[in-house]
């Protein structure tokens, strides 16, 4: 799998991240920065322990990453799971939790074969 073929597992935005970083190896390097980044993780530790304010920064944290990285699906969930977020919990941030950890699996799981086929680990 090639950069290009990672991207189109997740349905990212290949063409625009390469755009604006203007090289493939930028794109790549900050890419599998992703994986080492804690904003999700953070995410599912704040909802689990109800901290809706803490959860909400982790959403809007990944929302802006995914947007700077072309990573358009899960930033779209993300997104919306921001917006649900802005005033604590609502009714529709139970789904959209759900949507964001298959989101983040699929986009993980893409990065995670990239680097193994990169040997970028």
């Amino acid at each position: 799998m090639d950069l290009k073929e990672c991207y189109a597992a997740f349905n990212g935005d290949y063409e625009g991240v390469l755009s604006r970083l203007r090289s493939e190896k930028m794109v790549q390097k900050f890419a599998l920065k992703f994986l080492k980044d804690s904003s999700y993780e953070l995410l599912v530790r704040s909802l689990e322990e109800k901290n809706y304010e803490e959860a909400f920064r982790a959403a809007h944290t990944i929302k802006g990453v995914c947007q700077n990285l072309g990573f358009s699906v899960l930033g779209d969930s993300s997104s919306r799971l921001t917006e649900a977020l802005r005033n604590g919990w609502s009714d529709d941030a139970g789904t959209l939790v759900q949507q964001v950890k298959e989101d983040y699996a699929k986009t993980t799981e893409a990065l995670r074969s990239l680097e193994a086929e990169t040997g970028t680990a």
